[in-house]
């Protein structure tokens, strides 16, 4: 399928530009009165030519809307940055110095390992790149589904919606199986950080969110000698993840959500919150899913029988509040559709 719209966009590009050319050149034939052509008045021409067939610009996908195009909402342009990039890689591994000390106070790591040290072993053992959702192009539509965790997905039928997307985002300990008529049963990346670490199945790849750098480390030792099974509670000292599939989240983009989009609310964002902006970033459409209260104002995860009512608003490190605000906000711009639930 890829090959054919590979074969496909070549043979409208092709198309396109011999119709351009042909019919700069008939014009141009007309128009001129000497027997002899001047070669600076014919790069003059093709170029009005060109730019009047390509009037408006490029768009970002090939979608109804895309998400990255501007000027429809003054608040989301001046919080929107396209060229934040979500992704640590060994090829962007650097974090620049301000982001690194705002993001060493998240957990308060005391005598954390060299961060570039640890990069370097650790993209050493993961290549860290080469995901679909790193490759972009304007000649596509990546439709993505976030899956929160609230319990407003329970009884919801969700399920077959969800998985009719292109790529299917979940968080942390979320489960499918038993719930698939309300969440559905197909995922193609979940975060995780060590803590909420949960077995995925083998076509599935794993985002970890580092909150430190004993984060990064876990993995490097998941991978190879098992040493690390405590940060602050117990982690697993191995996990079964395929190498290729472990894609890591980058701190600089941790902060840029902090103060741009949460405006310093909160000690950092949430799970969700990541996730819902990495989707902003690296997705052209999004639907988003078991976010917020259920419908009579509990707080809960749809596994789970739950029935305070604020628990998870403010735990005095995420500002629920704030944050869930944020997500009304791009539903109300229509840069997302957002799922209510039951």
């Amino acid at each position: 399928m890829v090959g054919v719209r590979r074969r496909n966009v070549k043979m409208f590009t092709f198309a396109f530009l011999l119709i351009t050319v042909t019919s700069f050149v008939l014009n141009y034939t007309h128009q001129v009165t000497t027997t002899t052509w001047d070669p600076r008045h014919l790069v003059v021409q093709f170029s009005e030519h060109v730019q009047k067939l390509f009037k408006y610009p490029r768009r970002p996908c090939s979608c109804h809307t895309c998400i990255s195009e501007l000027g429809h909402s003054l608040w989301f342009d001046q919080r929107f940055n396209s060229t934040m990039q979500p992704f640590l890689t060994s090829q962007n591994a650097l974090i620049p110095e301000d982001s690194y000390r705002w993001w060493l106070k998240l957990q308060g790591e005391k005598a954390p390992r060299s961060l570039n040290a640890t990069l370097t072993e650790l993209f050493g053992i993961i290549p860290g790149d080469g995901d679909p959702l790193q490759e972009r192009g304007s000649y596509t539509c990546r439709r993505c589904a976030v899956v929160g965790n609230s319990g407003n997905l329970r009884q919801s039928q969700y399920g077959q919606d969800i998985d009719s997307h292109d790529f299917v985002l979940r968080m942390n300990r979320a489960p499918t199986a038993g719930y698939e008529s309300d969440v559905g049963s197909k995922t193609t990346h979940h975060f995780v950080y060590p803590e909420s670490y949960k077995e995925l199945a083998a076509n599935v790849s794993m985002i970890l969110i580092p909150f430190k750098t004993l984060d990064l480390r876990w993995v490097v030792t998941a991978l190879t000698t098992g040493t690390i099974n405590f940060t602050y509670v117990p982690v697993p000292r191995k996990i079964k993840v395929k190498k290729e599939k472990i894609l890591i989240y980058n701190p600089a983009f941790m902060k840029y959500i902090y103060e741009n989009w949460l405006e310093h609310h909160g000690r950092y964002p949430s799970t969700g919150l990541l996730s819902l902006m990495f989707a902003l970033h690296v997705c052209d459409e999004v639907d988003v899913y078991g976010f917020g209260a259920d419908s009579k104002g509990h707080w809960h995860h749809y596994w789970e029988n739950n029935t305070s009512g604020g628990a998870f608003r403010k735990t005095g490190v995420h500002d629920g509040d704030f944050e869930f605000n944020i997500t009304l906000t791009l539903a109300s711009i229509e840069k997302i559709k957002f799922f209510k639930g039951r």
